[in-house]
């Protein structure tokens, strides 16, 4: 038995059903740019389109990235459109270069095709008005950064909210940060508009916390294998590398956390991740505190309640991440 077939033996596997409808709003980011790829190559997904947004580096960075995974991948025909610059209120202290690079691609953007289509004319908001109008089914958003596009999606267009599936968000986090000792990164960006998204709108969400993606780290076999995996993946494992080494550095551990592939598998397999209805509130004072997340777990707590995945079976996750990762021709 090859190691692939291994993989798919143990691997999480989708029940037969139509296509599910996504976008993924996204700032790449290495791992962001990992989870580009998982959505590229998991069946049961219908990528309808990517719009980018600030966060882990500017969001020119985040969008020529994002264009340049796409080709990558040969999907050329998925459209990118740019979003917001900025957070809603307040800005932001600073980036996360130290994690990704300067190019947001560990230093090796350069390793990947330049794009050959250009960004649409049109924002990240009206792009997804725009999906979210033709989509003949209730289109899936994968949130992997800072939640402003969405907020202002759901602000712009309340109207097209019922043409939304779920939101699912790789954000927040509950036992301690990795930006602040409360916050996490994505969430941290701009709270205001994590707030509007996770506790004062309607549509149905998905919250995918650092508490549980911490959880699911490629260790250095699992890296080892992506690099020897064909193209995509070896040039995806060279853009890891970075992201390791910080990784080490900071946790001291050698492994690669997949957050927001994590939060992208739950999107195209709904089920991936084991889900408990909480009331989540977002802090959004100028203190220490500021962008930390609240889940209430008394029985009656009062508030909306959004899923909240607490626990997964790690191993098929990273054996199907990986599995999908790898080149199949």
């Amino acid at each position: 038995m090859s190691a692939e077939d291994s993989l798919a033996g143990s691997s999480i596997t989708a029940v037969a059903a139509a296509r599910t409808p996504l976008v993924i709003d996204t700032d790449p980011g290495i791992d962001d740019a990992v989870a580009l790829l998982l959505a590229a190559n998991s069946p049961e997904v219908d990528l309808l389109a990517v719009t980018t947004v600030f966060g882990n580096v500017g969001p020119e960075v985040t969008t020529a990235n994002a264009l340049r995974v796409l080709r990558l991948v040969g999907r050329e025909d998925v459209p990118v459109a740019a979003g917001a610059a900025r957070p809603l209120v307040h800005p932001m202290l600073h980036r996360a270069e130290e994690w990704h690079g300067g190019d947001g691609l560990g230093g090796q953007s350069g390793l990947l095709p330049e794009a050959v289509r250009a960004p649409e004319p049109v924002g990240a908001v009206e792009l997804l008005a725009t999906v979210l109008r033709g989509a003949e089914r209730p289109v899936t958003i994968a949130a992997i950064g800072p939640l402003t596009n969405v907020a202002l999606l759901l602000a712009s267009f309340p109207g097209l909210k019922p043409k939304i599936a779920r939101v699912v968000v790789m954000g927040g986090a509950f036992a301690g940060g990795n930006t602040t000792a409360t916050s996490e990164f994505n969430i941290w960006s701009d709270p205001e508009a994590a707030r509007r998204v996770l506790v004062e709108e309607d549509v149905p969400v998905t919250l995918v916390p650092l508490d549980l993606t911490l959880r699911c780290t490629a260790d250095g076999p699992w890296l080892t294998a992506l690099a020897t995996g064909g193209t995509a993946a070896a040039t995806l494992a060279k853009v890891m590398e970075h992201y390791r080494n910080r990784y080490l550095e900071f946790y001291g551990e050698d492994k690669a956390a997949l957050h927001d592939s994590v939060a992208v598998l739950e999107a195209a397999v709904p089920g991936t991740l084991r889900t408990t209805p909480l009331p989540v509130d977002v802090l959004c004072d100028l203190g220490p505190a500021r962008g930390a997340t609240i889940a209430d777990r008394r029985l009656n707590a009062p508030g909306r309640r959004i899923d909240v995945a607490l626990d997964a079976d790690f191993d098929a996750v990273k054996a199907t991440v990986l599995n999908r990762l790898l080149d199949r021709a």
